[in-house]
C-alpha cells in the first residue's frame, strides 16, 4: 500500500469521524446516554483507526522517498 493510498484511507476514515460526532451531537441532544456511549466507543474505534493510518502513511513516504 502506498502512502497515498494510507492517505486517501485516513481521509475516509476522518468521513466517518465526522459523521460518528454529528450522530452523538444528536444523541447527546435527545438525552439517551446508552447511545451516546456507544457512539463514543466508535468514535474511539475510528480515531485508533486513524492513527494507524497515518503511521503507515508517514512509513510508506519515509520508506519512498529514502
Amino acid at each position: 500500500m502506498s502512502a497515498e493510498d494510507s492517505l486517501r484511507r485516513a481521509e475516509g476514515l476522518l468521513d466517518r469521524l465526522e459523521k460518528a460526532r454529528a450522530e452523538l451531537e444528536k444523541v447527546t441532544a435527545a438525552g439517551d446516554s446508552e447511545a451516546a456511549i456507544e457512539v463514543l466507543t466508535e468514535l474511539a474505534e475510528i480515531a485508533k483507526e486513524v492513527e494507524s493510518e497515518l503511521t503507515r502513511a508517514r512509513r510508506e513516504a519515509e520508506q519512498e522517498s529514502g
